[in-house]
């Protein structure tokens, strides 16, 4: 076991989320593969029941940005999202066993996180501006627009709450 690695869970805290591929091997460098991820985050989000408020999928690791799920440890979910993206794509073994957490207590690191999370991809020089790498939450949280994952943002909650005005761009 890692020394020093604390992970608090059960208090209802956001988590910011990142695992990578063995050996940080470059596992999620085709788009196909990185939507492949997308589409077993977005089925282990509806499995247990967690919010996901951003995510970026890199070429060899994951951002994630989330809230606990309801009715299980979160360390459950992280293992089912990576058995399930993993039997989807060929390689073996394809992530490495543990993942960083680190728990999200204010709005301001929340939305430190997700600069972070949509600036990677231009940090990297995979996209020359976040709206342009598609596999991240970034495009959903300046326009609304749904993607392969439900993001919860001011967008999901106009369209649950069903008001009469949709949130602009400066909310």
């Amino acid at each position: 076991m890692t020394q020093g690695l604390k992970r608090y869970q059960g208090s209802g805290d956001f988590h910011f989320i990142t695992f990578s591929c063995y050996q940080r091997k470059p596992y999620l460098s085709l788009p196909s593969s990185r939507s492949l991820f997308e589409e077993s985050l977005e089925s282990t989000r509806v499995r247990y029941n967690f919010k996901v408020l951003g995510y970026v999928v890199m070429p060899e690791h994951i951002h994630l940005l989330l809230t606990e799920p309801p009715e299980t440890p979160i360390f459950k979910a992280l293992m089912s999202l990576k058995i399930s993206s993993a039997k989807r794509l060929k390689e073996s073994p394809f992530w490495q066993a543990r993942y960083y957490d680190f728990n999200v207590f204010t709005s301001t690191k929340q939305v430190e996180k997700l600069k972070y999370i949509h600036r990677n991809p231009v940090r990297r020089g995979l996209a020359p501006r976040p709206e342009d790498w598609a596999w991240s939450s970034f495009r959903h949280h300046a326009t609304g627009f749904e993607g392969t994952v439900q993001i919860e943002s001011k967008w999901t909650a106009f369209k649950r709450d069903s008001s009469p005005n949709p949130p602009s761009k400066s909310q």
